[in-house]
């Protein structure tokens, strides 16, 4: 399929969706091929990951920078059972999205699926698009899962 059709069909299943990330990554993509910056899109997809990754980190730590995190809030995280839970939910949440990168590194087409499947999620689910790492991470989880039951049942 002709890489231009298939940002256009993207930015249109985001604007359906309502997934502002999705539609405007696609239209700068498209802007990058439409204006002949192709050469660049190597260069996206190695270092693309890494500042996307690096703004969301550094969103997360806004709260730390700007002083509305306490000390007291820190120490309750590994004295109270939530935030016990918080801490082994984040520990998990982070390992399954380095099993989802791995994922998308071996098998890129799967970010059809993953786009698709999130916007099926925020339309028929309501549900809030955390991006495709943890879609990729899960994804992951439940391909291990099949194979694992695939191969108890041959």
């Amino acid at each position: 399929m002709n890489g231009d059709l298939l940002l256009v069909i993207l930015i249109i299943i985001g604007l359906l969706g309502r997934s502002p990330i999705i539609t405007t990554a696609a239209c700068i993509l498209l802007a990058f091929k439409l204006l002949g910056l192709d050469r660049y899109l190597p260069t996206v997809e190695r270092r693309g990951l890494e500042i996307g990754l690096l703004f969301l980190t550094m969103g997360v730590l806004v709260p730390f920078a700007s002083e509305r995190i306490s000390y007291k809030d820190i120490i309750s995280v590994f004295t109270t059972w939530p935030g016990i839970i918080a801490l082994i939910g984040g520990a998990i949440a982070t390992y399954m999205n380095g099993k989802g990168l791995e994922l998308l590194k071996i098998d890129p087409q799967l970010i059809v699926g993953l786009v698709i499947g999130s916007i099926f999620g925020i339309i028929f689910m309501r549900g809030i698009p955390v991006g495709p790492l943890m879609a990729a991470g899960i994804t992951a989880f439940l391909l291990k899962l099949a194979y694992f039951i695939a191969d108890k049942l041959s």
